[in-house]
């Protein structure tokens, strides 16, 4: 006969058991939302969203066209529709421009499932309180990431010269609808958008992009960057590399070589404002490797999302190698393209 103390314990046991079982094969609270979505945006601005169950908990990120990726205040499903909230600062300044409030909005975005697409609407408040903005958007599923690549194995096809060094032949520019402030002097690819007064924001001026589009490849460039600019290197139009003055400052995935708000180089391997730094960039199966001056600063990690700018969000198709010019000067020489031989 079992006495009765081993009969409670046996039975504390198996209850133990059936309830780290029921949790173990409960179902994820984010449902059919889990994962990474390519979001297109109003007009055909490219956006990206993340929605990651983390043991009960919902926890997202989005992209919305320009900027960075940002974490989400709260995320919950509900009857079928996911909902997202982010907060943003706002300043409100009186009629001179001093700042006499900083107050917070909160966006909030909501989704359905329509099968495969996803269907959704973000809404805005307007700083001033006078109702809000409201703007509709879909998405699809991004595919499973590949395997890490080998590099070692990965060979590479006939040297392409992007820039002849005399003329803009091969390039042109992005926006159709802004000035471009591209030329070419001394055998550079240079980028020097018109003064401005300070204090008033500076008037876009074009990016630019090449003819020609590209799978996976090898780029290898040089870059100078006067102190205090910024300019970005896109691959396939959708990856922006960095490209900024950020010697001296603190590691940060917006810096020199980042892969723009994605990742974090692993060290800090810029040069002062004004001196030209080599880029050594290979992106093979959305994973990328980035040498800056010779250091490897991001060894073939792999590529969640598009950036911010990026020219659509769908990270299977070929695209072009686009140079920001909208941000401010810089000068680019010995741009060379080695596409991957698959």
């Amino acid at each position: 006969m079992i006495p009765s103390s081993l009969r409670r314990l046996a039975g504390l046991a198996g209850a133990i058991f059936l309830a780290s079982f029921a949790f173990a094969a409960a179902p994820s609270a984010a449902g059919p939302f889990a994962g990474r979505w390519a979001l297109t945006l109003p007009n055909g601005a490219a956006g990206w969203l993340e929605v990651d169950d983390r043991g009960g908990w919902l926890d997202g990120a989005i992209l919305w066209g320009g900027g960075s990726v940002l974490p989400a205040a709260h995320v919950h499903v509900a009857d079928g529709v996911l909902t997202l909230t982010r907060v943003r600062d706002v300043e409100r300044k009186d009629a001179a421009g001093k700042v006499v409030r900083r107050q917070q909005l909160t966006e909030t975005v909501t989704a359905r499932l329509e099968g495969d697409l996803l269907r959704g609407t973000r809404v805005t408040p307007r700083p001033a309180g006078n109702g809000a903005d409201r703007a509709d958007f879909s998405g699809r599923r991004i595919p499973p990431l590949p395997a890490r690549p080998d590099l070692a194995k990965v060979k590479l096809g006939e040297p392409v010269a992007l820039f002849n060094g005399r003329d803009l032949a091969g390039w042109r520019v992005k926006e159709e609808n802004l000035k471009s402030a591209w030329s070419v002097e001394q055998g550079n690819l240079v980028n020097r958008p018109p003064d401005h007064p300070p204090g008033k924001p500076a008037p876009r001026t074009a990016n630019l992009r090449t003819e020609r589009e590209f799978e996976d490849f090898n780029l290898k460039l040089e870059v100078n960057v006067p102190k205090g600019s910024n300019s970005g290197v896109y691959l396939r139009g959708i990856y922006e590399i960095q490209v900024m003055d950020s010697f001296g400052k603190a590691l940060d995935s917006h810096n020199m070589g980042a892969v723009y708000s994605r990742i974090t180089p692993s060290v800090a391997a810029e040069k002062p404002a004004g001196e030209w730094q080599t880029l050594d960039i290979t992106l093979v199966d959305r994973h990328a490797t980035i040498v800056l001056n010779g250091r490897v600063i991001i060894d073939n990690q792999p590529l969640l999302g598009c950036t911010g700018g990026a020219m659509w969000s769908d990270e299977l198709r070929p695209g072009p190698i686009y140079l920001q010019g909208d941000h401010g000067a810089v000068s680019y020489r010995n741009m060379v393209l080695r596409p991957v031989v698959k």
